[in-house]
């Protein structure tokens, strides 16, 4: 994985925004950091994770939403085959 950085969780926000989903930062208490409204395409996330954690929570939920691969730029369309495929070598 690369250093985590705001430019790139701004990448990984973009994955899904270009699936419209909204991603939003609320207070709350989830377990895991996050919950997920797939009926509303809604992604919510503890406000108070820092980068690094809102960084490793994206990575977690995007291989959990429907990702329409053709709507994703060119760039979002690599990092995302990245991120599935790291998904599939940690399932093994």
């Amino acid at each position: 994985m690369t250093k985590p950085s705001q430019a790139y969780l701004d990448k990984l926000q973009q994955i899904l925004t270009d699936c419209n989903y909204t991603i939003r930062y609320e207070r709350g208490t989830f377990q895991s950091g996050w919950c997920l409204l797939e009926q509303k395409r809604i992604v919510v996330l503890n406000k108070f994770l820092d980068v690094e954690g809102r960084i490793n929570t994206l990575s977690e939920i995007i291989p959990q939403v429907q990702v329409d691969f053709d709507k994703l730029t060119l760039e979002s369309q690599k990092l995302y085959t990245e991120i599935m495929n790291k998904q599939t070598s940690l399932a093994f």
